[in-house]
């Protein structure tokens, strides 16, 4: 594992990001860390988890995630790596891997259960009820985020050591808890790789450094 880049790629101090390339929103994940400065590379093999400082799980599908992340012999590296400290950051179906309790899901459905809370999917409705809102985010200075929520989940506990982040301020579900960090862990129910808007991924880049 290493903060370093390579020669003509970033700055020496850049950390090395990895995102979670089984399914989801991968790309646009990697495009927004390299513009606020990270080195990034794609995640599919436990080998490669050993060469980031750093993960951001994409949003997708958290069941298929789960699936995927068994199969590629991913699931315990990965929470081993969280539990020893790794920053992680998780959007939308990332939320729901990084939760210690997932209400509404498969069964035999797994997650790499780093933040202690209760995440409900779907919560905010179908493909069809996905909507866009305004959030203020703790940490982040300037008008409020501009949030894409597509299948969105929403939490409905969090443990003591967790910090709300965000919560959503309009609507039927005003005051639903939509962004959270724990220690070096952090998770938002929407799609801040969508926006253009790179403030959370500028925070999240912040809390790797400052955990390095």
């Amino acid at each position: 594992m290493s903060a370093r880049s390579e020669p003509g790629s970033q700055a020496p101090q850049s950390p090395t990001v990895g995102v979670l390339a089984l399914q989801g929103d991968v790309r646009e994940h990697v495009r927004a860390l390299t513009d606020v400065g990270a080195f990034v590379r794609p995640v599919r093999r436990p080998a490669e988890l050993d060469d980031v400082d750093a993960l951001v799980i994409p949003g997708g599908e958290s069941t298929t995630i789960s699936k995927l992340a068994e199969t590629f012999e991913l699931l315990e590296p990965i929470r081993k790596r969280i539990g020893d400290g790794m920053p992680t950051y998780g959007s939308c179906a990332g939320m729901i891997m990084l939760a210690s309790e997932v209400l509404d899901g498969r069964p035999d459905q797994q997650s790499f259960a780093g933040i202690d809370m209760s995440v409900r999917r779907n919560a905010f409705g179908r493909q069809i009820d996905s909507f866009e809102a305004p959030v203020e985010i703790d940490g982040i200075s300037g008008p409020a985020f501009h949030a894409v929520f597509i299948r969105a989940p929403w939490v409905e506990r969090v443990g003591e050591g967790v910090r709300v982040l965000g919560r959503v301020t309009d609507g039927t579900a005003a005051g639903r808890i939509v962004a959270v960090r724990q220690g070096n862990l952090m998770a938002t129910s929407f799609h801040p790789e969508l926006t253009g808007d790179l403030r959370v991924h500028a925070l999240f880049v912040d809390l790797v450094r400052a955990a390095a």
